[in-house]
């Protein structure tokens, strides 16, 4: 017997201050995988707040559009003004919404937004194994720029990360 995927109609929109418990529930369910993030715990809605760029921080909702089914954000590279255009990409779905183009759709809309607000490198930093976020990011026009070799410590295991980057035609090269 063949099971049909569920169509799913996927909406964007601006994250509100009133979407943290959910930002951070989804957060967490990134963590619980050991594959999304170096971090062991959720931060606060301060710590956050302060490491995410103010602009393009996108809500996905999922049909009924009530529930929150992720979400994406940008976090500066650096403080240093020469690297104002570069942002690290975050994009993080609901356990139970992988899989149905969420992560997807909110990475296009990211790399739009970031366009629209002088951003002219993307990056990510995604453990090996995450292969579907790996993909995604392809997909998205990211490339491969190379193997950070045991980059980091997880639960007191070395692992490596692979770095990709998007360079947005705006910056004129």
């Amino acid at each position: 017997m063949f099971s049909k995927k569920r169509e799913v109609m996927i909406k964007i929109r601006e994250m509100l201050n009133e979407d943290w418990s959910a930002v951070r529930a989804i957060y967490c369910e990134g963590l619980a995988t050991g594959q999304a993030t170096f971090e062991t715990a959720a931060p606060s809605w301060e710590s956050w707040n302060s490491n995410h760029l103010p602009l393009a921080r996108l809500i996905a909702t999922a049909n009924d559009g009530n529930g929150v089914a992720g979400w994406a954000a940008l976090s500066p590279v650096s403080t240093r003004s020469v690297y104002s255009g570069v942002a690290e990409v975050s994009v993080y779905v609901a356990q139970e919404n992988r899989g149905q183009g969420v992560g997807k759709a909110l990475l296009e809309r990211l790399v739009e937004e970031s366009k629209k607000n002088d951003i002219w490198t993307l990056q990510a930093s995604i453990f090996p194994e995450n292969t579907p976020s790996i993909a995604i990011h392809k997909a998205c026009g990211f490339r491969e720029v190379g193997i950070r070799e045991s980059i980091g410590k997880l639960n007191g295991v070395w692992r490596n990360t692979v770095l990709l980057e998007r360079r947005s035609r705006v910056s004129g090269k």
